[in-house]
């Protein structure tokens, strides 16, 4: 009877620790939490609120759509967009055109065998982005592309060296994962090398190359210190709209611009998401 008393005390006892461990774990939140609410849901509040809203003659503000009608009505700043589009559609295909195979063969432990490898491509995030994109640009000097005379191609050279590390590092903690047996029962089963890519190892790469074009599309559209450097200010993209917008206390024009940033960023994590369920439905149909 006692050792029963004894057992079940003890039984108590765990669940007490448990409880307030769990107890515990929830204040660990807090912090974050905290974070959350100061940098990322008031920042956007405030974005929401001057979006929609102007600046009376006494300083009040009141609710209106003028920056959304002069936004869509506005045949520059529809520019900016289309070009910003544009060039980060550009500079993602082609960070990921060099990406995917850089990132391939640090995959491949026959090629590669040490990760120092990889913190090569890597090492250039640890450096300043001013300074990087100054150096980008001296080097582009002595090659003979200046950004005054050619805007386009300077500023997207500057993207790729920018951008391609955040390339790299999702396809390869991707590549590194992939089913070799797959790979090995497509060649065993008598498919050429562009049908076992084709077949096997582009499908097990493609959240791996969602998870790329993620990081490249939308940082680009927003980047305005490389456009702006490289270019000589030839060439605006929708950051240096947005930039320059506030520069000049066009506060609510350029919360709306900074709105509709956010709405293709939401955009483009819906569609993505979409894409991944749809993946893993598609795995689970095949197994």
């Amino acid at each position: 009877m006692s050792s029963n008393n004894a057992m079940h005390r003890s039984h108590n006892g765990w669940k007490t620790f448990k409880r307030i461990v769990a107890f515990k774990r929830k204040y660990l939140s807090i912090p974050y939490f905290v974070f959350l609410i100061l940098f990322v849901i008031i920042p956007i509040l405030i974005i929401l609120v001057y979006a929609f809203t102007k600046t009376t003659d006494a300083g009040n503000l009141v609710f209106s759509f003028d920056s959304l009608v002069e936004f869509f009505s506005s045949t520059t700043k529809l520019n900016v967009l289309v070009v910003s589009l544009f060039i980060g559609i550009i500079n993602t295909i082609l960070c990921l055109l060099i990406g995917y195979p850089i990132a391939y063969l640090l995959a491949d432990k026959k090629v590669n065998k040490n990760y120092v490898m990889v913190m090569l491509f890597v090492m250039p995030m640890w450096i300043n982005f001013v300074l990087r994109t100054g150096a980008t640009r001296d080097v582009l000097y002595m090659m003979g592309i200046k950004g005054g005379e050619h805007p386009y191609a300077a500023t997207l050279i500057g993207l790729v060296y920018n951008y391609l590390p955040f390339t790299i590092l999702p396809l390869y903690t991707t590549m590194i994962k992939l089913d070799k047996s797959q790979i090995e029962a497509a060649k065993d089963l008598g498919c050429n090398p562009a049908q076992t890519f084709a077949h096997s190892i582009l499908p097990q790469s493609v959240p791996g190359i969602v998870s790329a074009a993620e990081m490249v599309f939308m940082p680009t559209m927003s980047s305005y210190v490389i456009s702006d450097t490289l270019s000589e200010g030839k060439l605006t993209l929708f950051g240096n709209s947005i930039a320059n917008s506030f520069n000049n206390s066009l506060w609510n024009d350029g919360s709306f611009m900074a709105f509709v940033m956010l709405a293709l960023i939401f955009l483009t994590m819906f569609i993505t998401n979409r894409f991944h369920k749809d993946e893993t439905i598609e795995k689970g149909r095949l197994w």
